[in-house]
């Protein structure tokens, strides 16, 4: 059965991963500044139709573009930039919300959990 992983690939670490993965979901280069965090939420769990059930753990990075064109992509049917005030307007699960949430915030130091 073929599953959507987001996961690294042999021989990449996660920053290499991430940087794909942001090129291949949304058409956009980037270049990586910061760990925002490790993240786990035993209430985030996802069912795939094939009857894969996973709890996802989620490193999550700040970055920066530096080329491409915001497209969409078989893994993302939209992309859009959204202003941090207009996230309420936005069905985002809590556990993103989290992750969103805490990146947003200047101040905080790598989140684990």
């Amino acid at each position: 059965m073929d599953y959507p992983h987001r996961r690294a690939e042999k021989n990449e670490t996660l920053t290499q991963c991430a940087v794909r993965e942001c090129r291949e979901e949304t058409g956009l280069g980037v270049e990586i500044t910061a760990l925002v965090g490790v993240f786990s939420d035993p209430a985030h769990v996802i069912a795939y139709a094939g009857g894969e059930v996973r709890q996802p753990v989620n490193t999550c990075f700040a970055g920066r573009v530096i080329g491409g064109k915001l497209t969409t992509s078989d893994e993302a049917s939209e992309v859009a930039w959204i202003p941090p005030a207009r996230l309420d307007d936005c069905d985002i699960h809590p556990a993103i919300r989290r992750r969103i949430v805490h990146g947003l915030d200047p101040g905080s130091a790598p989140h684990v959990d």
